[in-house]
């Protein structure tokens, strides 16, 4: 299968792309930037120019995304449409419409582009943080400003793919966690062990679904290669909302300190929070539980990878 990816420089595009290659898949990665990327996203932009075929200055919608779409070289089977406007999404001041707007540039053209060179279906990434998704706490509203970009993209999405005669997919993250991840939650927690220190998680009492990155690149590779189906009535979507360590952020935090611990024999110390604000949504989670024996991926070598990860790191000079 040949596939036009976008997206592939962030942490879970990294991931898609090296396991969609390793599947034996063609992938064109588009790149918004010119590949001068700093820290860890020019590490992940450096291995993937051993899986795929690279090309910079290729944002979604621009002269050059269309050029390479109507190209000899642009006959594709699958749009995998993972790359998003991310910007500071935390901040309460992000921008969802402008947002929503630079996900979806010149859709309907790139649709047609397409379609004439024989492709018609788009796999869209989505977030288990948009409004409308998952499981948890009710009203299903978007998480922040930046969840409701992505909503507005997937409605959109699905509002041009069915008027331009495409098969609409969409594959749902919750919270991937894994090596080569921009500093978050779990590589938090990993610096303070190696340094010595104490973990506090502030937030114990959230419910989330953290994912190892490796297990979802597997369930999504798979998902991307099983057959499109067609919906079975207008507005239905073939979809995946994976999910596989469903439980709170304390239990999860205590899972990542038994792990580090027993590989590390360090202390790993841990501390939870007395949590009494809820800003955001108690419990929100996939609901499609992942078989990682059918996926062929193994757990115990998933976490070894993890520790060691961040224990070579950590030893590095500088």
């Amino acid at each position: 299968m040949r596939i036009l990816f976008t997206g592939a420089s962030s942490f879970t595009g990294f991931w898609f792309v090296r396991e969609l290659a390793a599947s034996g898949h063609r992938v064109v990665a588009a790149f918004r930037g010119d590949g001068r990327y700093d820290g860890i996203r020019a590490e992940r932009t450096r291995l993937l120019r051993e899986c795929c075929e690279p090309r910079f200055g290729c944002a979604f919608g621009s002269d050059a995304f269309l050029d390479l779409v109507r190209s000899e070289a642009g006959a594709f089977d699958v749009l995998c449409h993972h790359g998003a406007e991310v910007g500071d999404y935390r901040s309460p001041d992000f921008d969802p419409y402008r947002a929503a707007a630079l996900n979806l540039y010149r859709l309907p053209e790139a649709m047609r582009a397409l379609k004439e060179r024989g492709c018609a279906r788009l796999v869209l990434t989505g977030s288990v943080f948009e409004q409308q998704e998952g499981a948890g706490s009710a009203p299903a509203r978007a998480f922040s400003p930046y969840g409701l970009s992505k909503g507005l993209t997937a409605a959109a999405a699905a509002f041009y793919a069915e008027r331009e005669g495409f098969t609409f997919e969409k594959f749902v993250i919750p919270n991937p966690f894994g090596p080569y991840e921009e500093p978050r939650f779990t590589s938090y927690l990993m610096r303070s062990w190696l340094k010595g220190e104490t973990a506090r998680v502030q937030t114990p009492r959230y419910v989330r679904d953290n994912v190892p990155v490796g297990l979802l690149a597997r369930a999504y590779a798979g998902f991307v290669a099983g057959p499109p189906q067609s919906a079975p009535e207008p507005g239905a979507v073939r979809r995946l909302n994976p999910s596989f360590y469903p439980e709170s952020q304390g239990a999860f935090a205590e899972r990542v300190r038994r792990e580090a611990a027993a590989r590390l024999g360090l202390p790993c110390g841990l501390e939870l929070g007395e949590q009494r604000d809820f800003p955001e949504p108690a419990v929100r989670i996939n609901t499609d539980l992942l078989d990682p024996d059918a996926l062929g991926w193994n757990e115990a070598e998933a976490w070894d990878a993890f520790v060691a990860f961040y224990a070579d790191k950590a030893a590095r000079p500088g």
